[in-house]
């Protein structure tokens, strides 16, 4: 990235309270972040710190109560709320901790989910699926459904099905929490190879210090500030 070039998501201070019956919660405060096309940034901090309010901000599943969140050209807290949905579905992948996979649809069809939302034909459909399960390395359970498959290649139909559109940004929210450490190193590498042989920028909430180290870089997030450092 040259000198001229900005951030592929720049946050600028944005603050974001919420109410709690009479009381209004303040969760972010001013807050500054900039990502660089092509990082891998870990978010860590304690428990209500606001690392998934901060995701959430940056996929558009919420919006801040002052300052400013754009990804690449786009100022998506000025977004309408259909506008904001065309813009997930194109510019964002989502990785859960539990998977969110649906139990009724095989491992394909799970996979195959966002690109209904998209213009594409049945064959060009299946050309991306294919693609997203060679990448994840899991060409040969497409057929199998949920509760066939272990935590990980579950976590692996996650990541697929966050590929699957070929977003701006992938947005994982503690990606390994639900996993016993082997499955979660073969995630974790499976994301640093998306970031640094396919060029993906990832957005990684994570409570272990063990998965941030994967990371190109990490910062701490408490008090509703950020810090490169954690606090004591």
């Amino acid at each position: 990235m040259s000198a001229s070039a900005q951030p592929l998501v720049r946050i600028h201070n944005v603050t974001k309270n919420f109410t709690r019956g009479a009381e209004e919660v303040h969760v972010l405060s001013g807050l500054d972040l900039a990502v660089n096309d092509a990082e891998f940034l870990a978010l860590m901090g304690p428990s209500g710190s606001g690392k998934s309010t901060l995701l959430n901000l940056i996929g558009g599943l919420d919006r801040p109560t002052a300052g400013t969140v754009q990804i690449g050209a786009d100022r998506v807290d000025q977004l309408s709320d259909r506008q904001l949905a065309a813009w997930r579905a194109r510019h964002i992948g989502f990785v859960f901790q539990f998977y969110n996979l649906l139990p009724a649809l095989s491992a394909e069809r799970n996979v195959e989910l966002p690109l209904l939302l998209t213009g594409l034909n049945k064959a060009a459909r299946r050309r991306h699926v294919a693609a997203a399960f060679e990448a994840v390395g899991l060409t040969h359970r497409t057929k199998h459904f949920p509760r066939t498959l272990s935590g990980g290649e579950q976590q692996r139909v996650g990541i697929a099905r966050a590929i699957v559109t070929d977003p701006t940004v992938l947005l994982c929210d503690e990606p390994t929490g639900d996993l016993d450490r082997k499955s979660g190193d073969e995630i974790l590498s499976l994301l640093q190879s998306l970031n640094q042989a396919h060029g993906k920028t990832i957005i990684m909430v994570t409570h272990d210090p063990h998965a941030s180290a994967r990371a190109s870089r990490t910062v701490y997030l408490d008090k509703g500030q950020l810090s490169t450092s954690p606090t004591a």
